[in-house]
């Protein structure tokens, strides 16, 4: 099979696109080929061994995966072969893939494969962020940083859906008008303007019930104190590269609570609850409430300009890798 192999940690420019056999399925495992893989920004921390999950060498990387199942372990019970599944495991980035049964989700139909793969991992992690860590209601004011990337638009997409009203902030026009687009209320460039008076403007003084901040950085300070009273500040990630210090009497001061959103701790520890997370949406999908947006489709053989989008920030909604002969 073809894979992309990471042999030591550095830049996504030294993975090999290489042959290694075909994965034998064990007992509780099926047997996915693959046809889409999504690229997240924790990709380029697993491989710059700067993730809070470091694999051991040599390894694939890529953990968000559509495809169909050729093989089936003998326990398996649930998934059989030609059940077109989405699944989150690390070794995306491969024609195939052995997979746990209990860690794949049969694909809805309205979906193509390449929507599969950038559907589990920044849907079910917005999905939770906003369910289950900040408990939106219905009426309430997101505020979304890096809103253009594919967290953000997955963000802004399940807030609407849930409710509640969007502010996008992004880095350039092109971005928010995107963001927009993906059905956001208003728009903060928060290159040009400030971010906290803008928001505050926005609210008519109130602030963002909820803030959601994939990026850190200066930029997360500034949406702290954009929140209201009782808001809730959800840490998604870094993709700005520095991780924010925020002072603590900010929380103090607006009753607000800063709360870790770790979508993968959660899965590995209540399977069950995951599950009926990803059926939710399936049905909002179902719904027509949104559809999962990708922008941007590479072969696994251009896999360097594929990255190169995620690392230097300029993607605009979500990437994804297809496995094409």
């Amino acid at each position: 099979m073809k894979a992309l192999v990471c042999n030591k940690f550095g830049s996504f420019e030294d993975l090999l696109l290489s042959d290694l056999p075909n994965p034998d399925p064990l007992a509780g495992e099926v047997i996915i080929e693959v046809k889409a893989a999504g690229i997240n920004f924790p990709d380029l921390l697993t491989i710059r061994g700067e993730y809070q999950y470091k694999p051991s060498l040599p390894f694939v990387p890529g953990t968000e995966i559509s495809g169909i199942v050729t093989r089936v372990g003998r326990s398996v019970k649930s998934r059989r072969v030609g059940d077109a599944v989405i699944a989150v495991h690390m070794g995306g980035f491969a024609s195939q893939i052995a997979v746990p049964e209990l860690g794949t989700f049969l694909k809805p139909k309205n979906l193509s494969f390449e929507q599969g793969a950038g559907f589990a991992t920044t849907y079910g992690t917005g999905f939770y962020a906003l369910k289950q860590r900040a408990k939106l209601q219905r009426g309430e004011t997101v505020l979304v940083l890096g809103a253009a990337g594919g967290v953000g638009i997955a963000a802004i997409q399940l807030a609407k859906a849930m409710g509640a009203r969007v502010i996008a902030a992004a880095s350039t026009e092109k971005k928010l008008f995107f963001a927009r687009q993906a059905g956001a209320a208003f728009c903060v460039n928060y290159s040009s303007e400030d971010l906290k008076q803008r928001v505050k403007e926005l609210t008519n003084g109130v602030g963002a019930d909820v803030v959601y901040d994939p990026v850190g950085a200066k930029f997360s300070e500034q949406a702290f104190r954009a929140t209201a009273w009782d808001g809730r500040f959800l840490v998604i990630g870094f993709a700005a590269g520095e991780i924010a210090k925020i002072p603590l009497n900010l929380a103090l001061l607006k009753g607000a609570s800063l709360i870790g959103v770790n979508w993968g701790g959660w899965i590995g520890r209540d399977s069950d609850a995951s599950h009926r997370n990803l059926s939710e949406v399936t049905n909002l999908v179902q719904r027509g409430l949104f559809s999962p947006l990708i922008t941007e489709t590479y072969p696994l053989h251009e896999y360097k300009t594929a990255f190169s989008k995620i690392a230097n920030r300029s993607a605009l909604g979500k990437i994804v890798l297809t496995m094409q002969p």
